[in-house]
């Protein structure tokens, strides 16, 4: 019962229960689950949508690490969602999960697969939805209606339906796993600020799906001049959208200075060729220059 974490939490000691070794051995890529406890949700907090997903990120404070395991035996066997449960949280946390909520489905959105049309606006639609929606939460965090329409877009953002046929990126996440290990920064909030700027980092990679994203998302007038003002006009209103929701967007917000920034950068968990990401495979340069983006 609870959030993101208490989620994933119950997912490894589900995987845990059968296994005589540390659990940390199958998020350490030793070994992997064959089987789980069944694992039943009652969500308090739309953020990470873990109550549909094949996901269990957990921290060890020995080395302050966070990874992420995704096999489908650590999905729940049911998810219990009244969004009356969410009435009671404070702004920042549901600020914080619309973040979580968006940068999931950006994760996928943002993807080098051609003719993906329908899972296209399938992403834009979860998109404006938690746009519209997550203001009116702030505001009134008793709003059922639109505490409805999060909660419903946190499970679909993570579910892996809008990832039907695409291959997603998620350097964003691996990037800020490294800030809320060695911070404890909210993970939401963290995403604020990296989010925009990967984005700033690799628009030109595809001018054409970041304008997509600018003017199908956040309404912006395509300027047939210059498509990378349409594109780069869209990452200035998502950045705005998470200052208007009152989250940081710099790391000098969360406590987070320069000085840190190669370390973060080095200790960044890569595949084994030694990148980050799929839209763009980032190698430890890029994390540097991301981080140095979002000073």
């Amino acid at each position: 019962m609870g959030g993101g974490s208490v989620i994933d939490t119950a997912k490894a000691i589900g995987v845990g229960v059968y296994y005589d070794g540390d659990v940390w051995d199958f998020w350490a890529g030793k070994c992997e689950p064959q089987k789980t406890l069944p694992v039943g949700v009652v969500l308090t907090i739309a953020a990470a949508g873990s109550e549909a997903s094949k996901s269990s990120v957990i921290t060890n404070e020995d080395g302050s690490q966070k990874v992420g395991l995704n096999l489908n035996i650590l999905r729940p066997v049911f998810a219990i969602m009244n969004p009356e449960l969410m009435s009671t949280l404070p702004p920042y946390q549901i600020a914080c999960g619309v973040s979580d909520i968006m940068a999931h489905v950006m994760e996928r959105y943002f993807t080098n697969v051609k003719n993906v049309e329908l899972t296209d606006r399938l992403c834009e639609a979860v998109l404006k939805t938690v746009v519209h929606n997550g203001p009116i939460a702030l505001k009134k965090p008793d709003n059922y209606d639109a505490l409805a329409e999060i909660m419903w877009a946190s499970t679909l953002a993570h579910n892996d339906l809008l990832e039907t046929g695409r291959v997603g990126d998620f350097a964003s996440h691996r990037i800020e796993h490294e800030l809320s290990a060695y911070n404890d920064v909210a993970h939401g909030a963290g995403l604020a600020v990296i989010f925009p700027a990967w984005m700033k980092y690799v628009h030109k990679h595809d001018i054409d799906r970041f304008c997509k994203f600018a003017v199908r998302v956040f309404d912006v007038e395509y300027n047939f001049d210059n498509p990378e003002e349409t594109a780069l006009e869209g990452i200035s209103r998502l950045e705005n959208f998470f200052v208007n929701m009152g989250l940081p967007v710099r790391l000098s917000q969360i406590g987070i200075t320069n000085d840190k920034f190669e370390y973060l950068a080095k200790k960044c968990r890569k595949s084994p060729d030694g990148t980050v990401g799929n839209f763009v495979k980032l190698r430890e340069n890029d994390i540097l220059e991301i981080l140095k983006l979002a000073e």
